[in-house]
């Protein structure tokens, strides 16, 4: 139920603390926020959408402020996903980061 998200920097080993994360859905021909908050002190934010309610079907895309946390040394200033919910189970997209790259998978 819900959609959350942690970021783990895969250069420290650390989670990332304090990064501005905002999530949009899909809307006609453009985009609506509907949740946004900042990782917390394991990395992790859990009230992009809440976690009671199933998230309606449809493409969403989640954006990571990747500068804030890495600073002006980031090669990816911002990561962008842009993902699907088809089901109502909940919806977990974790962002792996170093300052040069970074990877994601659907995570549980």
């Amino acid at each position: 139920m819900g959609i959350t998200t942690h970021i783990l920097d895969i250069a420290t080993g650390k989670p990332a603390v304090g990064v501005p994360v905002r999530l949009a859905r899909s809307v006609g021909t453009g985009w609506q926020e509907v949740g946004a908050g900042y990782t917390d002190a394991d990395g992790r934010l859990k009230t992009l959408l809440p976690a009671d309610a199933p998230a309606p079907h449809g493409r969403y895309r989640i954006t990571f402020d990747t500068a804030a946390y890495l600073g002006s040394s980031a090669f990816f200033p911002e990561v962008q996903l842009v993902f699907v919910v088809a089901d109502d189970r909940h919806h977990h997209v974790p962002l792996l980061l170093s300052p040069f790259g970074y990877s994601t998978y659907r995570g549980s």
